[in-house]
């Protein structure tokens, strides 16, 4: 049974990375099904999975708008953002 769950369950380590890979690359069906089962039962690494992509679009759109970004409004931007999940 031990070795069943050490198969079928991610640490949060592992979820965390996946969740990053996910960002740049397609995840192979047995990740996305062992990253889905790890954040149906960890809200910790659901919480992380949005404030990822929310800090992932936010600086995709600020890179493509200005070289010279201002850091203190990106800073607002973010904490923004995430208090809205």
């Amino acid at each position: 049974m031990k070795k069943l769950m050490h198969i079928l369950f991610l640490s949060c380590l592992k979820a965390t990375e996946l969740i990053e890979k996910k960002l740049h690359v397609q995840l192979s069906t047995k990740e996305k099904v062992k990253l889905t089962l790890h954040k149906s039962m960890c809200s910790a690494c659901r919480l992380y999975d949005k404030q990822s992509h929310i800090l992932d679009e936010a600086l995709k759109t600020h890179n493509k708008k200005d070289v010279n970004i201002n850091i203190e409004e990106l800073k607002l931007d973010i904490k923004q953002k995430i208090s809205q999940t």
